[in-house]
């Protein structure tokens, strides 16, 4: 793709130019391609596809350029070569400084883990920088009494209290996922590597696997479950890794304990005998457990055959963005800063960023326009602002934006 630029050292990193180079990356490769601009309305659809059209088209403008200014402009090509080559290896070495910490902060992690499920209770010294912490952000702290040792038994149902604390993840959580996630002990994050790639074809290739790991329950035999997403090994057009796909966790649920399937029982009436009888049909259910079985995005060559309908491309296109989107707040918020989840102190960041991802009208609207019809999409609630498009068939979604949503 011309919005991608190789990661491997040595490869050919050919510069986009005006020509080549999409204003902005389409939803799905080869697929749909819906403007960003916000201010385009639906009267103007006809323009609209005009401009569309033009997107990656010549002017003519370099074309007709003197031969002496074109060696100019290759010059400049090269010289950007090499500033690719540069990002590159700029974003390599964050992901390597990312792995390096996370290896820094695992002792921290064991310690969390440790707490948690009691199998070594906290120390006087560790309560006593908790409740100096705790002090530092709210004066109004009333210490614990010292005379009091730390419960054996741990803290039940951390990580379920800290997912339903979260904005998205607690959306998904059902009455009855929420009695099998109170056995969940831990969640960990892992960088790939070819030793725990999950496919021969993700070896060598950037990403992180999530494990959710399980003390024995009534639902399934699993004791860790992981959930992996994997980069591309190109990085886009900004410098940033882009998601290619997700793979889950097979789960083997216990008899009539899956949580992502429910049963309904239908009276069927036999049309010879008259007579009626009960039966049991299963479908699909709301479950926190569908997480493992990631969306699936289309193939380039159902793109080209034309198998989806828009709706359908945009329908896994939503899909795709809210499941890399869990995946990026497990990695950076949820397991980095489970006891601020836990404690809803993180909630007071969620609403901060709630409050910058959403479009406001202007100082100018609130003063009047009140004849303004009722069915005015002026007064149509803010919508949040979407990023870029999804990973799908060639497709991609930027990390780097999912962390700010």
């Amino acid at each position: 793709m011309s919005s991608n630029l190789n990661i491997n050292p040595g490869g050919d990193l050919t510069a986009p130019t005006p020509q080549n180079t999409p204003l902005n990356q389409a939803p799905i490769s080869l697929g749909l391609s819906r403007p960003t601009v916000p201010d385009i309305s639906e009267d103007n659809e006809d323009d609209e596809g005009k401009l569309a059209g033009l997107v990656g088209r010549s002017s003519g403008y370099i074309e007709n350029l003197p031969v002496e200014v074109k060696l100019n402009v290759e010059a400049l090509v090269g010289l950007q070569t090499k500033q690719n080559e540069l990002q590159n290896q700029y974003k390599l070495e964050c992901l390597e400084l990312e792995k390096k910490y996370l290896g820094l902060s695992q002792p921290l992690y064991e310690r969390r883990k440790a707490i948690i499920t009691g199998s070594k209770p906290a120390t006087k010294e560790e309560v006593e920088v908790g409740e100096q912490a705790s002090l530092k952000d709210d004066e109004d702290y009333e210490q614990l009494p010292k005379d009091v040792e730390p419960s054996p038994s741990g803290i039940p149902e951390f990580w379920l209290t800290a997912l339903q604390n979260h904005p998205g993840i607690g959306d998904l959580i059902t009455d009855r996922d929420a009695d099998c996630l109170k056995s969940l002990t831990d969640i960990q994050i892992e960088y790939l590597t070819d030793s725990n790639a999950p496919t021969d074809d993700t070896k060598g290739k950037p990403g992180f696997k999530i494990l959710f790991h399980f003390s024995p329950n009534d639902y399934f035999e699993n004791t860790v479950l992981t959930k992996t997403y994997i980069y591309q090994a190109e990085v886009s057009f900004t410098g940033d890794f882009v998601y290619d796909r997700a793979i889950g966790a097979e789960i083997k649920w216990k008899e009539d304990k899956d949580l992502t399937t429910e049963f309904e029982i239908k009276k069927q009436r036999n049309k010879t005998t008259n007579r009626t009888r009960l039966v049991r049909k299963a479908k699909p259910a709301d479950s926190f457990f569908n997480f493992f079985s990631p969306p699936l995005p289309p193939t380039p060559e159902q793109l080209e055959e034309g198998d989806f309908e828009e709706e359908e491309l945009e329908e896994i296109e939503d899909k795709l963005e809210i499941d890399y989107q869990i995946g990026e707040d497990f990695k950076e918020k949820v397991v980095p800063h489970a006891i601020d989840y836990f404690t809803g102190k993180a909630l007071e960041f969620e609403f901060e960023d709630d409050e910058d991802d959403y479009d406001l009208d202007d100082e100018d609207d609130e003063e009047g326009d009140d004849d303004d019809d009722d069915d005015s999409e002026d007064d149509a609630p803010p919508r949040r602002k979407k990023g870029n498009a999804v990973a799908a068939a060639g497709g991609q979604v930027n990390p780097e934006e999912c962390k700010q949503q």
